[in-house]
């Protein structure tokens, strides 16, 4: 049995996106409900996470972004980033211990004392880019991470899965050109934001090290573990991971109101299942998941259920 973390805190539920956003406190509020109960919840480490340092983000944006955001914050009440991106004056500390949590999980994993980990965290992360939020995300808790195992740990080799439903415009605009992070995103496609074609690999040195794999609406538990089998573990077993961070959205879900695909909770099983195995054989068993999307309550708690599972076992 694997010894997983589970790294989340009620702060998360401050920040407060209007009563009638789909990423709402709500969707935290079912994980833990979910997660508390099963049976598996004891032989979890619990861990409490702390507000980023800010050094470490700003290893991803500029200055000038993170200013525009925490004054956005501080005027208070509902301010729009973007007509999808809402923030209140808690939003810029609570994003900031959404980053924590990445890396006190990457610490632990490091050290030793977990071997993976599960990050209950709001707002979500992965469409903001350099300079700007947008798509309910303010910072890309995932890019702090593997930017943050670069320098601080020295890795050569992070990899990054995104299964959400919409493509990871902002993780893939940070590393575009790095040939130390392999970006590897499963989407809907077309779909929002409209990235993530295939024709889109990376830049300059980084060319070769984004991997998207466009699907189209409708596609179930099969056609997402076909494309695993065939595409994303053969280009892992390539790049040879040091570490393995995933973008853990569940609305590619097939009862999930923002997306258009067939996923169930036992897909997201097998997905972590696979991914799983390549740490294992790599990197010592080193992955750390980050919640992005899911937006049907149950199941979205179903699945992140189903993830956990296949982590502790």
């Amino acid at each position: 049995m694997a010894k997983t973390g589970f790294i989340y805190h009620p702060d998360y539920l401050k920040h407060n996106t209007g009563p009638s956003h789909p990423e709402s406190p709500k969707r935290l509020e079912a994980i833990w409900r979910k997660i508390s109960s099963a049976e598996y919840f004891d032989g979890l480490t619990i861990i409490e996470p702390k507000p980023v340092d800010i050094k470490w983000v700003y290893r991803v944006y500029s200055p000038d972004y993170i200013e525009y955001l925490k004054g956005s914050c501080e005027k208070g009440g509902l301010v729009y980033l973007d007509p999808d991106t809402p923030v209140c004056a808690e939003s810029f500390q609570i994003a900031l211990l959404a980053a924590g949590a990445v890396i006190i999980g990457i610490d632990r994993i490091i050290s030793g004392d977990i071997e993976n980990c599960f990050c209950a965290v709001r707002p979500p992360g992965h469409h903001s880019e350099k300079d700007k939020a947008m798509g309910f995300c303010l910072i890309n808790n995932i890019a702090v991470g593997a930017s943050y195992l670069l320098e601080k740990y020295k890795l050569s080799r992070v990899a990054i899965i995104d299964w959400d439903v919409h493509h990871g415009n902002g993780t893939q605009h940070i590393f575009y050109d790095n040939p130390n992070v392999f970006y590897i995103s499963i989407h809907q496609y077309p779909f929002y934001p409209g990235t993530g074609a295939a024709k889109e690999v990376g830049y300059g040195e980084g060319e070769g090290a984004t991997l998207n794999l466009p699907m189209s609406a409708g596609c179930n538990d099969d056609d997402y573990l076909a494309v695993f089998r065939r595409k994303i573990i053969p280009a892992l077993e390539k790049f040879q991971p040091e570490f393995i961070l995933v973008s853990a959205g569940f609305d590619a879900h097939r009862d999930d109101p923002l997306g258009g695909m067939n996923i169930t909770a036992g897909g997201f099983y097998e997905m972590t299942s696979m991914l799983k195995e390549i740490a294992e054989h790599f990197c010592g068993g080193k992955i750390l998941s980050i919640l992005e999307g899911g937006y049907n309550l149950s199941a979205l708690a179903d699945s992140v259920d189903a993830h956990i599972k296949c982590l502790i076992e």
